[in-house]
């Protein structure tokens, strides 16, 4: 079912809990794609507590037959518009180091 080293890929997996961040499925529409033989899976646990580990494309594929491709892209717009707001905001603040870097800089060339 799946491809070759898929599991292995980075970015290809994710766990129960990102995909419900992400996609906003929970655990029990992740199960019922399990039992019904769409999503393969993969059982791990960190500092005890349990998880399950999905393939992202299987995943996808799942979400669009289930309910619906505007559903679909309209998480990974959410999920994209997430990620670039994080970098400006990471960019914001180095910018703002190197403003005040700057401004040390030229303060101790003054004296």
């Amino acid at each position: 079912m799946t491809e070759y080293g898929e599991w292995n890929r980075k970015g290809a997996t994710l766990s129960d809990a990102t995909a419900k961040k992400e996609y906003g499925v929970d655990r029990d529409f992740i199960v019922k794609g399990i039992r019904a033989g769409k999503l393969e899976y993969r059982e791990g646990a960190i500092w005890g507590n349990p998880y399950l580990r999905l393939l992202r494309s299987q995943l996808e594929r799942y979400i669009a037959e289930e309910l619906g491709a505007d559903r679909l892209s309209s998480s990974n717009n959410q999920t994209e518009l997430r990620k670039i707001k994080k970098e400006m905001a990471d960019l914001k603040k180095r910018l703002d180091e190197l403003q005040a870097r700057r401004t040390e800089l030229e303060k101790q060339t003054r004296k």
